[in-house]
């Protein structure tokens, strides 16, 4: 019987380097390819450093050291074009627009189960691989979407946006071990990314924060900071710089002051009491219904648990279908620094039943 084929994704973590390893074991026909994202070539000639967080020069040395070592195949694909427009464009547009956007949901939607994905088919692949923390189980009504079994690593919140067919062409390897036992086994094998330590920035942003970033993209447009209640406190240096429930930086004496809100319109940052950034419920749309029978009990009223940030533990809440297609989302209790531009995931048990991009907080 002929061996099926998976194309793996490799970050040049020890994630996707475990993933690889793991399909190898199976007997799968592994390719291993790695996604050449963004141009670090002149901060390396400027430095000596290759920059970034994932993805980068050295990660796709990395990446394809794991590949020789395993005598696997291992390509390079050029996707600068699409990640530009497709995330970092996302990205800067998002804060311009007073929200706060997720890179990493967007480059896994587009990139990976979009763009990789029709490259694997065009390799006549069987399979998309990634070494993401979650788990696929398919079901006679279909494919669902858990959690991955590590409750610290999962990222299952990054994915909501797949689609039925995408869940049926992908793998997730690495989905039911912990990250312990994914180093164990990396250290067993001479993996030479068994240690490597994990990235926590934004993988395109080479400046030391993303306010640098995008300050070296947008024009700095100065205005006030005001109250809840219409005070004005000081001014602020963009609201690009600034998030719903950031305390710090502010420059402002008295408080504690919390972001509230922006006023786009008159270019004011809106300011209070850590108290006001509570919210019953939020409004989000663009969603996608992994469970398409969740779907369908949103138009009665859904129960369901709501993430609104990653590392948000979730609270249990209903969500209900509107006119437009998006949703209107109660919490049972207040929920602090509901956040536009961020996602919210609803959750039954460690099922993802689907999701969507956050517009606002319900007001009262």
């Amino acid at each position: 019987m002929t061996k099926k084929r998976v194309v793996v994704a490799m970050s040049g973590g020890v994630d996707s380097s475990m993933a690889l390893a793991v399909l190898k074991d199976q007997g799968y026909d592994c390719v291993g390819v790695s996604m050449q994202l963004w141009d670090y070539s002149k901060k390396e000639e400027a430095t000596g450093a290759t920059g970034g967080s994932c993805c980068s020069l050295d990660d796709i040395r990395d990446a394809r050291g794991v590949a020789d070592s395993l005598g696997l195949p291992f390509y390079v694909v050029n996707v600068e074009e699409a990640f530009s427009k497709e995330v970092v464009d996302y990205f800067v547009k998002g804060y311009l627009t007073g929200q706060t956007p997720n890179p990493c949901v967007k480059c896994n939607q587009v990139l990976k189960f979009e763009v990789l994905l029709k490259k694997a088919v065009g390799l006549e692949a069987d399979y998309l691989a990634t070494g993401h923390y979650a788990r696929i189980e398919e079901t006679a009504e279909g494919f669902r979407l858990l959690k991955g079994a590590d409750p610290e690593k999962d990222q299952s919140y990054f994915l909501f946006t797949m689609t039925q067919e995408q869940l049926s062409r992908v793998l997730f390897p690495v989905g039911g071990m912990t990250k312990k036992e994914v180093r164990a086994k990396a250290r067993e094998l001479g993996l030479k990314t068994s240690e490597k330590k994990e990235s926590q920035e934004i993988c395109f942003v080479e400046e030391p924060s993303y306010t640098d970033f995008l300050s070296s993209r947008v024009v700095k447009k100065t205005g006030e900071i005001i109250s809840a209640d219409g005070r004005v406190l000081g001014t602020h240096t963009g609201l690009f710089n600034y998030t719903v429930g950031q305390r710090k930086g502010l420059g402002l004496s008295g408080g504690p002051f919390y972001v509230l809100d922006m006023d786009l319109p008159s270019n004011r940052l809106i300011v209070g009491p850590e108290g006001l950034l509570y919210s019953k419920g939020l409004v989000a749309g663009e969603i996608n219904w992994i469970n398409a029978k969740a779907g369908k009990g949103a138009k009665r009223g859904l129960r369901a648990d709501s993430k609104i940030r990653y590392r948000h533990r979730g609270a249990a809440s209903t969500v209900t279908l509107l006119d437009d297609g998006g949703v209107r989302v109660v919490f049972s209790e207040p929920q602090k620094s509901v956040t536009p531009g961020q996602a919210v995931v609803f959750y039954d048990g460690d099922e993802v039943l689907g999701g969507g991009w956050i517009k606002g907080a319900l007001k009262d």
